[in-house]
């Protein structure tokens, strides 16, 4: 028997199938969550979050954190509704991709909204579109992200509840866990290399 026939009937005589046989009908998704509080989401994702997490009045603490240095924002309605799109510091984002793109590099920190929080791994959803662009998250040096306590999550399963086709709204959905890390170069631990050395969430 050839090495390939060999493994695939080894492979077919653990899981009790025979050769031709069709596969079985896939089994309806199952999606299960806890049901937790807001206090507790709150308390799970600033526990498992790999960055700084900030309460409070949320124009005050994103002022706080852009004092000094030149920042952008999305032109989010809900950083337009805290204030935060009027900080001095801080340029709306709009005009061409190019000027966009120009715009996040010169800049040290970039502002953005999260769609959601998933307090089980503390990663933040970022849907990028008309109002979200990825660049603001990954181009600036520092990623400051805005989010509403009550939409955050437990975790993917209660995420695909209540965004069951992520494709119908959004030609991207990220989801940003930490700064990014890298250790591919003798195995010396890298912060930035492919996006924000430092991430902050402010959670309103």
């Amino acid at each position: 028997m050839p090495a390939r026939e060999h493994i695939l009937h080894k492979i077919r005589t653990a899981v009790g199938r025979s050769s031709g046989q069709p596969p079985a009908e896939i089994p309806p998704v199952r999606l299960r969550f806890e049901a937790l509080d807001i206090s507790e989401r709150v308390r799970r994702l600033a526990e498992r979050f790999s960055g700084q997490v900030v309460h409070g009045d949320a124009r005050e603490q994103v002022a706080r954190l852009v004092s000094g240095k030149r920042a952008v924002a999305c032109p989010h309605p809900l950083l337009e509704r805290l204030g935060i799109l009027t900080l001095p510091e801080v340029e709306t984002l709009g005009g061409s991709v190019g000027q966009i793109r120009a715009a996040c590099a010169a800049a040290d920190i970039g502002i953005t909204s999260a769609e959601y929080g998933l307090c089980d791994t503390g990663a933040l959803v970022v849907l990028a579109g008309r109002e979200e662009s990825r660049l603001a998250s990954l181009l600036p040096v520092v990623h400051v992200t805005v989010l509403p306590a009550d939409r955050i999550l437990t975790g993917l399963d209660e995420l695909f509840t209540v965004l069951p086709d992520p494709g119908a709204v959004s030609a991207s959905m990220v989801l940003i866990g930490g700064p990014s890390r890298t250790a591919d170069i003798e195995q010396i631990l890298t912060l930035g290399v492919h996006g924000p050395r430092e991430l902050h969430l402010v959670l309103v």
